[in-house]
């Protein structure tokens, strides 16, 4: 495995591979769902290249950049074991180089709400970023998990927008046994805080129950349903519980469409965000979709 630092490392390396390439932007931290982005990318692609890159450009002045989880030769090891082909790990000065101002953004209602509502930098950071580690990498695969579901819908748009030759793949969401969503950003739970957030797992299965089970349509009677449910837990704050199109995010009255069900809850300091597809008896779903709207804690 080959661990390169600089962009002009990079693209030699690049230059060097034969066939097809996959590229699995992290920002380090790694647990199991982005080992099993990599995992997918082998059974795919000739060669596999992994970035880690903690990136400033989508954090906030009051968030959590510098204590954002970083364990360089951890990653590294996990990596190896996962037969990765080569580790990209750039510095700051190495993505934005002095004078840098190449930023790219997706406008318009995909990126204003949910989270680009209350975190206004968070998407201009993301696209940005991506769209240099694409045009650095060429892959023609990018593999990205859909625990961020509003993220990889953007960044498939910006794929589009930028006409960047590489297929977006969006991978299920991996959970720990008792159905929280894997994330960095779990390691800063205390243990109270851990079983805590156990109330966004509970949460999304009672939507799912009540829209596929229960037949419930009215989207306001659902999402209040489940912000009740989560105000029981002390430790909770909710950021926002949104039902949208399952595509376009597009806030729904009515679910009576294939439907995302979409949290942003903060335990004691730490914000987590989790989702989960709502297939509404009599709606057309295709195949695929239904083989990834299973939930399960």
């Amino acid at each position: 495995m080959r661990v390169v630092e600089t962009v002009a490392e990079m693209r030699q390396a690049r230059a060097a591979m034969g066939g097809g390439v996959g590229l699995v932007p992290t920002m380090g931290g790694l647990h199991e769902g982005h080992l099993s982005l990599v995992r997918r990318a082998r059974s795919a692609d000739d060669h596999v290249v992994v970035s880690l890159f903690v990136n400033p450009s989508q954090f906030g002045p009051k968030e959590d950049f510098d204590a954002y989880p970083r364990d360089l030769e951890r990653d590294l090891r996990l990596l190896e074991a996962e037969d990765a082909h080569v580790v990209f790990a750039p510095s700051v000065e190495e993505m934005y180089p002095p004078g840098f101002d190449e930023w790219v953004e997706v406008r318009g209602p995909l990126t204003e709400r949910l989270e680009g509502a209350f975190r206004p930098q968070f998407f201009r950071g993301v696209t940005t970023v991506v769209a240099r580690l694409l045009r650095i990498v060429r892959p023609q695969r990018a593999y990205f998990g859909e625990k961020d579901a509003q993220q990889l819908r953007v960044v498939r748009r910006m794929a589009e927008e930028q006409r960047l030759p590489v297929e977006i793949v969006g991978l299920p969401t991996l959970r720990e046994p008792d159905g929280l969503a894997m994330s960095s950003r779990n390691a800063y739970l205390t243990s109270e805080e851990r079983q805590a957030a156990l109330v966004l797992p509970r949460a999304l299965e009672l939507g799912r129950t009540m829209v596929e089970c229960e037949g419930v349509r009215d989207a306001d009677r659902l999402k209040e349903a489940l912000a009740d449910c989560i105000r029981r837990e002390p430790l909770a704050r909710i950021d926002y519980v949104a039902v949208t199109d399952y595509e376009t995010l597009e806030e729904l009255t009515v679910i009576d469409r294939p439907a995302l069900l979409l949290l942003a809850v903060r335990i004691g300091s730490t914000r987590l965000i989790d989702n989960a597809s709502l297939i509404p008896g009599g709606s057309e779903a295709t195949e695929e979709l239904r083989r990834r709207g299973g939930f399960s804690t």
